[in-house]
């Protein structure tokens, strides 16, 4: 589990080390972003990601699909590594 800087948001944390693996390759374009393993993996309640994927939609790095997820968008992998 991941160690929170207490003078920071969770949410924003979050979305930092998503941003920075879209920036990186480890999640390319179109890899789906699942809220379950989120939550399992920081070990955060759901509205704490859903805030998270939030900014990161705002962002243009994922979309969301109602029904299917959340997936990196080909913009989001060209911006997020800039």
């Amino acid at each position: 589990m991941m160690e929170y800087d207490p003078t920071r948001p969770k949410w924003v944390q979050i979305a930092d080390v998503i941003r920075e693996r879209i920036a990186t390759g480890e999640y390319p374009p179109r890899h789906r972003i699942s809220e379950m393993q989120m939550e399992e993996e920081f070990g955060v309640a759901r509205i704490t990601v859903r805030k998270a994927t939030a900014a990161l939609r705002d962002e243009g790095l994922i979309t969301t699909a109602h029904g299917m997820g959340s997936f990196v968008t080909d913009r989001g992998a060209t911006d997020a590594s800039r």
